[in-house]
């Protein structure tokens, strides 16, 4: 998420008392938390430049507030446009060295709160639903988290299908 729109909800997120947001960069998931063995990691970035080699950059909109509750406790903010551009590059980066089931269908969004208490889920879902912001999607980043509760960027990849 570029800023001023990325820093403006990761302090949403911090402020809704979700301390961990600090180390988690605003964003909209491509591949969900995945353990990557060393020996996979070169592989896996050559397959994700290649992705970004076969994608263009796209516009997205995000507009409105979501949830996903009963099943999980979060409240998004709901991607408006972008989203078969999403779909496709979450795709074609899970089909690569290191893919995973999900749990889950794929759904973009951004997420505001996890696993809060429920006032402070629906304080989030009221606070964000008029919220909207516009901007292009012209990359993807790989984050790497080394078990120290902090997501370090490791490389961005330019959209330039």
């Amino acid at each position: 998420m570029p800023d001023p729109w990325g820093r403006y909800l990761q302090g949403l997120r911090t402020g809704y008392g979700e301390e961990r947001a600090e180390h988690i960069p605003t964003h909209i998931t491509l591949m969900p938390p995945t353990p990557v063995e060393p020996e996979n990691l070169t592989p896996l970035r050559r397959h994700l430049a290649e992705v970004a080699a076969r994608h263009p950059r796209f516009e997205v909109l995000l507009r409105g507030t979501g949830t996903f509750r009963p099943i999980s406790d979060v409240v998004y903010v709901q991607v408006a446009n972008g989203v078969s551009s999403c779909e496709r590059l979450e795709r074609a980066v899970r089909a690569g060295p290191v893919s995973r089931v999900l749990d889950f269908p794929y759904h973009p969004h951004v997420t505001l709160v996890h696993d809060r208490p429920p006032a402070v889920l629906d304080r989030a879902f009221a606070d964000l639903e008029a919220f909207t912001c516009a901007f292009t999607a012209s990359s993807f980043r790989l984050y790497l988290h080394g078990g120290d509760e902090v997501w370090r960027r490791v490389e961005d990849y330019a959209l330039t299908g």
